[in-house]
Parts: C-alpha cells; sequence; structure tokens
C-alpha cells in the first residue's frame, strides 16, 4: 500500500502502538487461482505463492522512511507441511507472520495440528477463485461446518476474498455482482456473501490482484483488523507504573471497610393475621349473616373488615335508607323472580341483638340477610377470600369449586363475588398484579367509620377499631379481652408516646408498612413497637435508621446533630439488637469521625474493643501513611538540595 493511500493520522498512531508490540499472526486458507494446488505441486506452490493475494500486498506494504520488504522465501511450517510460512514488516516495525495453505484436501491429512495453528491466528483470510465454483461448493458444504464453530468460539476476525473477474463465453468476462450469465459455471455474488454471514467474516470481491484491487480495498480491511489486534495486545500488556523509579517509595494499600451486618426482616403476616380474626375473633364481630330461607345463621364478621375491603359492604352497612343499598350487578338480577339484590339488612340494619350464646358478641349487630342460595353456600369461603385482601382469586376458585362441583354455578359465584369488590371484568380476561391485603385496611385508618374505640394521645383525637387492633397486636389483644379497663372503655388514654409516633404505629397496624420521616422519628416508632411487642415493625424501624444513617455523607455525619452513641445506648436498652451490632459496625467503619466526638468515651470497655477490632483504616495503615508521607517528605528535600 502506497503513502498517499495510508492516511497520514493512522502512520502517526502506529507509530505510538509498534514500539515494543509482538507480532501479528495471519492464517490464509484457499487458493486465488482455479483448480487449486495440490498435494505434489510442492515447486509450483511455492511460485503460486509469490504470486498470491497476501504475498502481493506484503510486496507493496513498506511505510515510507523504512527501506523495503524484509521477507524471506516462503518455506514449510515446521510442525505442519501443508503450511508455506513466510513474513514482513508492516507500519515500520510489526512484524506479519503469514501461514498460507492453498489446498484445502492438505488440511485433511492432520485436522489437530490445522486447528493449532488456527487457534493461534489474529487474522483469518479465506481465498477462493470466483471460477473455480466446483472448489467453492466443498468449503461452503465441507469446510465451511468445520471452522464455523470454532472460529466463533476464538471470536478472531475472518476475510472471505473471492478473486477473479467472472467468465463469460459470449463476450468479455462479467465483473457486475448481479451478472446472471455465468451461474452455472462461477461463483455468484449472493452465494460469497451467505457464506461470508455464515462464517461472521468480511466480504470482498476483487476481480484482478493488481496493486489498486490489492491495496486499496484488500489492504484497507487487512489494515483495519491489524490495527484493532494492536489495540487490543496493548491493553492485555501490564500496565507500566512510569511515574514510579526505583527508588521511590510506594504508597500503603488500603483495604476495604468491613461490610456491615445485615438487618433482617420477618415476612408479613397480614393475610394470616385477618384470617385468625375471622376464624377466632367472634367476640370483636359486629355483622351477622343469617339464610333468607330459612333464617338460620350462617356466620360472623367484622363491619370495619368489610366496609374497608368492599364497596359493596361499606354502601350496604353505612347507607342511611334503602334506596342507597346497592343493586346486584350480576346475571341473576335479568332473570324474572330473581332477587333485586344479594344481601339485604334485617329490620333496618344496626339494632341491638337478640339474645345469644355464651361467646357471641354483645352490644349493637347488623344483621344480613342472604338471598342467593350460592353464596349461603360458599359464605366462608368469600368471607375469608375477603379478609385477606381480595385478590386470591385462584385460591377462592377452587375453594367454591369443592362445593358447588359445576362450572356454571362457580363462573355465577365468581360473578357475585366481584360485584362485592366493584370489578368490572373478569381477572381472567385482564391481567392484573396481586395486590396485597394490607393497602384494603388503609381505607379505614385513622377513620371514624364503625370504629369502636377512641385513643387519646397528647390532646389528640385517633379513632381505631378493636377488630384490626385485636388481629395485629397481641398486647391490644390481651388489653381489650381481658379483664382491663381499655376492655369496657371506648376512650384510652395513651401515656409516654408522641401522637405522631403512635399514629404512625397505628398505620402500621393497618398497612402493614413503616415510613418514619427521620431517624429520632424511627427510634420513637421503635421504641412503641417494642412497648407493644410487634417485633417485625420493629425491625422495620431498624432498617430505616440503618437506611437514613448509611445515606449520609462523611461531611454530614461529622456536622450532624444525631448522637450516634445514644443510638447505640437506646437500641441495646429497646432489645433493637440487630441495629445495636450495626450501630458497632457503623462506628468501626467511621472511626475517623467518631472517634474525635465528646461521647465517644461513653462507649463501654467491650465495645470500645469490638470498634478498635474493626476500625477503618486501622492502625497498621496510619502508621505505614506516616512512614510513606515521612519518606517522601526526606526524597523531596534531598531532591532540593541536589537543585
Amino acid at each position: 500500500m502506497t503513502a498517499a493511500a495510508f492516511p497520514f493520522y493512522l502512520r502517526c498512531a502506529m507509530m505510538s502502538l509498534t514500539a515494543t508490540l509482538g507480532s501479528i499472526h495471519i492464517v490464509a486458507l484457499g487458493s486465488e487461482s482455479p483448480g487449486g494446488v495440490g498435494s505434489g505441486e510442492d515447486v509450483t506452490g511455492q511460485a503460486q505463492m509469490q504470486g498470491g493475494l497476501l504475498w502481493s500486498y506484503l510486496g507493496h506494504s513498506a511505510v515510507p522512511g523504512h527501506g523495503g520488504m524484509d521477507g524471506t522465501l516462503p518455506g514449510r511450517h515446521a510442525l505442519n507441511p501443508a503450511f508455506m510460512e513466510y513474513q514482513s514488516r508492516v507500519f515500520g516495525d510489526v512484524r506479519v507472520m503469514v501461514q498460507d495453505c492453498s489446498s484445502w484436501d492438505l488440511l485433511d491429512s492432520d485436522w489437530a495440528s490445522v486447528r493449532s495453528v488456527l487457534e493461534q491466528a489474529d487474522i483469518v483470510v479465506i481465498k477462493y477463485s470466483v471460477n473455480d465454483k466446483l472448489a467453492f461448493q466443498q468449503v461452503r458444504n465441507v469446510y465451511s461446518p468445520r471452522l464455523r464453530p470454532l472460529l466463533r468460539h476464538w471470536g478472531m476476525p475472518v476475510i472471505l476474498v473471492a478473486v477473479g473477474a467472472r467468465l463469460n463465453d459470449e463476450g468479455p468476462p462479467c465483473t457486475c455482482p448481479l451478472c446472471a450469465s455465468d451461474w452455472s459455471s462461477c461463483v455468484p455474488h449472493s452465494e460469497g456473501l451467505q457464506l461470508s454471514r455464515d462464517l461472521g467474516a468480511t466480504y470482498l470481491e476483487l476481480p484482478s490482484l493488481n496493486n489498486f484491487f490489492v491495496g486499496r480495498y484488500f489492504g484497507s480491511v487487512l489494515e483495519y483488523f491489524m490495527i484493532q489486534c494492536l489495540k487490543q495486545k496493548a491493553k492485555e500488556r501490564p500496565d507500566k507504573r512510569r511515574g514510579y523509579r526505583m527508588n521511590e517509595p510506594r504508597p500503603p494499600h488500603l483495604d476495604q471497610p468491613a461490610r456491615l451486618p445485615p438487618v433482617r426482616v420477618e415476612e408479613s403476616t397480614f393475610p394470616q393475621d385477618l384470617q385468625w380474626l375471622l376464624e377466632r375473633g367472634v367476640q370483636f364481630a359486629d355483622v351477622a349473616f343469617y339464610a333468607g330461607d330459612s333464617g338460620k345463621e350462617l356466620g360472623w364478621a367484622h363491619a370495619a373488615v368489610l366496609c374497608a375491603v368492599s364497596p359493596y359492604f361499606r354502601q350496604l352497612l353505612v347507607g342511611r335508607t334503602a334506596m342507597e343499598r346497592p343493586v346486584s350487578r350480576c346475571a341473576c338480577r335479568e332473570r324474572e323472580g330473581a332477587p333485586h339484590s344479594l344481601l339485604s339488612t334485617w329490620d333496618g340494619g344496626l339494632e341491638e341483638g337478640p339474645p345469644r350464646t355464651e361467646g357471641s358478641p354483645p352490644g349493637r349487630l347488623s344483621r344480613l340477610v342472604v338471598k342467593d342460595p350460592l353464596l349461603c353456600v360458599c359464605l366462608w369461603e368469600t368471607l375469608m377470600f375477603l379478609y385477606r385482601g381480595g385478590w386470591e382469586w385462584e385460591y377462592l376458585e377452587e375453594a367454591v369449586a369443592e362445593k358447588l362441583k359445576s362450572p356454571l354455578a362457580v363462573a355465577q359465584l365468581m360473578e357475585r363475588v366481584r360485584s362485592f369488590l366493584g370489578k368490572e371484568k373478569c381477572p381472567r380476561d385482564t391481567p392484573t398484579s396481586r395486590q396485597p391485603g394490607p393497602q384494603t385496611l388503609g381505607n379505614i385508618f385513622n377513620s371514624p367509620l364503625y370504629s369502636d374505640v377512641i385513643f387519646m394521645v397528647q390532646g389528640s383525637v385517633l379513632p381505631a377499631h378493636r377488630s384490626v387492633l385485636v388481629a395485629r397486636c397481641d398486647v391490644m389483644a390481651a388489653m381489650f379481652s381481658g379483664k382491663y379497663a381499655e376492655a369496657r372503655s371506648r376512650v384510652v388514654p395513651i401515656h409516654g408516646v408522641s401522637s405522631d409516633t403512635f399514629l404512625s404505629f397505628l398505620e402500621y397496624l393497618y398497612t402493614d408498612t413503616c415510613c418514619p420521616a427521620s431517624v429520632l422519628q424511627a427510634m420513637a416508632v421503635l421504641v412503641c413497637a417494642e412497648m407493644y411487642q410487634v417485633k417485625r415493625l420493629q425491625h422495620l424501624c431498624e432498617v430505616c435508621v440503618c437506611a437514613y444513617l448509611q445515606s449520609m455523607p462523611s461531611r454530614e455525619l461529622a456536622s450532624t446533630g444525631i448522637s450516634i452513641i445514644r443510638l447505640l445506648r437506646r437500641a441495646k436498652c429497646h432489645n433493637a439488637d440487630q441495629l445495636y451490632v450495626w450501630l458497632l459496625h457503623f462506628i468501626a467503619n467511621n472511626y475517623l469521625i467518631f472517634s474525635h466526638k465528646p461521647d465517644f468515651i461513653e462507649l463501654t470497655d467491650e465495645e470500645r474493643e469490638h470498634v478498635e477490632r474493626l476500625r477503618w483504616p486501622s492502625r497498621g495503615y496510619l502508621q505505614e501513611l506516616n512512614e510513606y508521607q515521612q519518606r517522601r517528605r526526606q526524597l523531596r528535600k534531598s531532591r532540593c538540595n541536589l537543585m
């Protein structure tokens, strides 16, 4: 390739890459001339090699300023005689080693050694003549399937070169790639392009091996891949630290700080808690269901939960007049003689309940008549579905199918249940994401709707529902179920807790989530959770505290008014063991910040020993850093004296 064809900026870039780089290994397969070379044509093979594609390129590839060609006559490869071997230099000082096999038949003699030669190659060049269709078909059908997995596995660049002008009996040779006049005897452009796609190769067509086609087209592509190969080898070379001299001191290595211990949170038991309320919380039930035909008692429920989950029950139980009560939207309503609603209130709804057996809920009762026979049979499964959040449609369908034994009856009942939840479409028809049950009780959080208890906290009035509190908190279950004053009183005073903290505590009981606004608020909720023995809320607050502290930058940690040592004391006092261990590691990882604070001396001997053992950076590193700085200062002084 001439100097005019080789861009100046590429020559400048290569001068910086070729100082100490190794060689480039090119493996060439196939013959550019029709008929190829046989196994006994050694001398002819050398003559053909000197007039071949790569030999022609290397003979015209001397970089300006460096004398001519530095090559040797081709000779046989020592380990694999099928390959002719020769070399040259390109880009000034880059040695190119070429191993060329012009006959595919010679490769079959020792395929294992051929594979070892290909494995060491940086670039692979596959050549064929467009006028030798028989040889091309042999390459495509026999050798290409064997080469394809190897080339893809090693990831080396491949160049597929079609050499020669297609012959035409009616006139001069045709160089048009779309010409179809010689397809019977020549290799068409489309087949060569398809072979290149199969091999993942770059496809070139050279009508002849003159300086123009070899230097301009083939040379440009080959030089591009050689440059990429040199860049890759430069990246793989070990990095030389030029800035350090033999007598230059090296800085000490600083290890990463110890990983902070994880804070684990239990899985939510919200659906199980409400299921327990339906099964065993009859003492706090205020809704009774009766069969419409026999008047038989079917079961008990809690108005607060039903109103939170179902708009149907909310309107049915809270509506003042019968006109406000919902009408079923199921298909049975369209039949003649069908009831106008699935449920109805008995004698106007809220009344004093009749005398009931021991264990039944005392006080005012809302009695509902179930008019639908399917709902009478599967009322328990329907209530369980509503209490668990109203999203487990598959479990509901399986449960009612065991009882009804009829697909039509199951479909009708599912339509009635959807009317309870205000669902216009069947969950099968529209993909719906599972929405957890905690989102449902959030509708009645801090709401007076069916509230049966009021907490007085620092002058604030916080309405709540005993059924939800009993299901979610064991301490409140004992408080409202035992012989305590809170069990008989509607107003319950709360002492020792702020109104915001207790409201956050109630929010967790209703929604199963906790989002404190600050570290101090999270610690206050943690103390409240420990007071009422809600372990999961306590662990959630521990996670919040850790997240807030870990998100603070070092400058903010140094200037913040939050005392980490006092947080450590409170965590230990209120049985927050995970937070206690995490804070010890956090203090150790930020030792240089907290060791200079006045409250650092409040650590016990055991805690200080633990922090000193895990401190970062370690004492050894600080000592090595001090020695390194001293050596640097001495070396700088000695250089100044020499100057």
